[in-house]
């Protein structure tokens, strides 16, 4: 089955590292991806966090295009609500005239973080509980130089994103729940489904955004991503050990208690309370681990399910070496089409 793979990057920071280490093992990621044929590397948006470094997905997106000539490179996502519209329309219009037809603009409404950074990132109350990602969608878009823009007599009619003479990248709304697939569908633009977060809510919306689906200048017929965690490695026993220091990762994050990514003998020696293990086996069930014909089955097997287009995987593991070991993996169980080696550029 031919099949587009992706990478979802958070840019993960190991215990007994740092995350300037982890943003250069970014690019040597990238690099290696870009070798190996997959077809987007997307970079997230996270704030405040010790366990990821990836804050400012428009500034590795241009690193990344720097070092890489294959990939298209994408945020997954832009948490739209963090910025002003003018700004990210600006901030994509420039990526897309550096790097022409290789970038991507995904967006999200979470704020990426805990309650008081996203009030530093607002700067108000009033900004923090707004419920306004549509306005905020339609701002974006009026304020790119290939839309009309706003109506007369609105207060920003003359203000265009600049560059000018370059398009707004694709765009992508990205979601775990049905206000995304109904806005992606409503747009008429690519929907990417976060199932490594609501997995059991992935057809639904999925289908709900192909069935709701307008077409429209940027986007002719409904196109889906399906992101999900992966646990990858040469057997079943590293994989297992992989996965269980990840969801330890997740345990410490989810009571209050985040860091870097733990080892798997850090996992090893954790004893678990009851409340903890119960957690760590719903963390668990959300990822598709084990050897890479195992891994492989099991993601064709979940395209069927949700008729996804393309498939992105993000890959939490400790240990930047076990990680691009994991895509090469995939890359050969998928049969990726290998591309010329990508100049080392700094």
């Amino acid at each position: 089955m031919s099949l587009p793979l992706s990478i979802l990057d958070l840019s993960p920071v190991d215990a007994g590292s740092n995350s300037v280490q982890a943003l250069h093992n970014t690019l040597e990621l990238a690099r290696v991806a870009d070798r190996l044929g997959y077809s987007r590397y997307w970079l997230a948006e996270h704030h405040n966090s010790t366990m990821t470094a990836s804050a400012s997905p428009e500034i590795m997106i241009g690193h990344v295009a720097q070092v890489t000539k294959n990939l298209r490179v994408g945020s997954g996502g832009v948490m739209l609500p963090n910025h002003s519209p003018l700004k990210v329309a600006e901030n994509f219009q420039m990526l897309e005239a550096l790097h022409p037809g290789r970038i991507d603009l995904g967006l999200g409404r979470a704020p990426g973080t805990d309650p008081r950074t996203a009030l530093a990132l607002r700067r108000s109350r009033q900004a923090l509980n707004a419920d306004d990602f549509p306005e905020q969608l339609g701002e974006l878009l009026a304020f790119s130089s290939e839309n009309e823009g706003f109506p007369i007599g609105d207060t920003f009619r003359n203000v265009r994103a600049i560059p000018s003479h370059v398009t707004l990248p694709p765009l992508w709304l990205l979601g775990s729940s049905d206000f995304s697939a109904q806005a992606a569908a409503a747009l008429g633009v690519g929907f990417s489904f976060a199932h490594h977060i609501n997995p059991g809510f992935a057809i639904p919306a999925i289908q709900m955004y192909r069935n709701q689906f307008t077409p429209s200048s940027q986007l002719q017929e409904p196109r889906v991503i399906l992101t999900t965690g992966v646990i990858c490695a040469e057997t079943d026993e590293e994989a297992d050990e992989l996965g269980a220091a990840m969801a330890l990762a997740w345990l410490r994050l989810r009571t209050g208690q985040a860091g870097p990514l733990p080892s798997p003998e850090e996992a090893r020696n954790y004893h678990y309370s009851a409340a903890e293990q119960a957690v760590i086996n719903d963390t668990r069930s959300r990822q598709i681990s084990g050897r890479p014909e195992v891994v492989h089955e099991k993601l064709l097997k979940l395209v069927e399910q949700t008729g996804a287009d393309e498939l992105m995987i993000t890959a939490m593991l400790y240990g930047h070496e076990n990680r691009v070991k994991a895509f090469e993996l995939l890359a050969e169980a998928f049969q990726l089409k290998a591309q010329p080696a990508t100049a080392n550029v700094a």
